[in-house]
């Protein structure tokens, strides 16, 4: 493994580019892959395929959302001489019906490679770098969660994890459940960014509150009921149970997120 490369797709991104940092942090060979990247690489441009997986033993494996994880690319990957499969994937992703994430973990399971699939809580950074940043900044958050609490979790541990599985021994066949410490409410969070933004941010937690606010983005009534009643599935699980997870893989704890808002605060307080 140590004489191959590992190729990080979506290396640009959240947790791809975390990655790549650390794994090039700790001396090993790193293919970074995106779609602008020196390594260019784009699920909808198979020509782009062969020439980033050249020379790669490991691949971190993931698709932006919306995007699936095409099977002939890991059939390729795979013929190429790939040995080992990291896949990005998500917590609850059966009882949400996200059949892209349930395909994409069939497609490792079979592809005869070694593989360890990552099933993420919500990332800390979908609110300073996703897509609550501009919902923080306009000081409101809108979701059909209520109360119900998830065990947000940092990228920089995703990574941790990751790094760990792509060049460590003993994670082949695993699930792991990446979580952060605890689990918070929507509304507990709000408040703690509010905190450390230097303005308040507001929750809205119910169905009614989330079909207006994507009507008004222009979704049609019948999408943004759908929208919603997936959020219902997942309401209805109920709070978000920590794992160990991180600390079992990684050997440290998981950040905190009242660590993660305040390191993040720069980027609310900054427009």
């Amino acid at each position: 493994m140590s004489e191959q490369s590992v190729l990080v797709l979506g290396a640009t991104g959240t947790t791809g580019r975390r990655v790549a940092a650390l794994l090039n942090r700790r001396g090993h060979p790193v293919r970074a892959a995106s779609r602008r990247g020196r390594v260019p690489f784009d699920w909808s441009d198979p020509a782009t395929w062969e020439g980033a997986l050249d020379g790669a033993g490991a691949v971190y494996l993931m698709a932006p959302d919306g995007v699936p994880v095409d099977p002939a690319f890991v059939r390729l990957a795979v013929e190429q001489g790939v040995r080992r499969l990291v896949l990005l994937s998500s917590r609850a992703v059966e009882e949400m019906g996200d059949e892209r994430l349930l395909a994409a973990e069939r497609t490792v399971l079979e592809s005869g490679a070694d593989w360890t699939v990552l099933r993420c809580d919500w990332f800390d950074q979908n609110f300073d770098e996703g897509f609550f940043n501009e919902s923080v900044r306009a000081g409101r958050i809108t979701l059909p969660l209520g109360g119900a609490r998830q065990a947000f979790v940092d990228a920089g541990d995703i990574a941790a994890v990751a790094a760990e599985a792509l060049t460590g021994q003993g994670h082949a066949g695993r699930v792991y459940e990446v979580t952060g410490p605890r689990a918070l409410s929507f509304g507990e969070a709000a408040e703690l960014i509010g905190r450390a933004a230097g303005y308040p941010v507001a929750y809205r937690g119910e169905p009614e509150d989330f079909v207006r606010e994507q009507v008004a983005a222009g979704l049609s009534e019948e999408e943004a009921r759908g929208a919603a009643s997936a959020f219902a599935a997942l309401t209805e699980l109920g709070d978000g149970v920590p794992s160990g997870d991180v600390r079992s893989v990684t050997g440290r704890e998981p950040k905190d997120f009242a660590d993660y808002v305040v390191d993040a605060a720069p980027a609310w307080r900054d427009y």
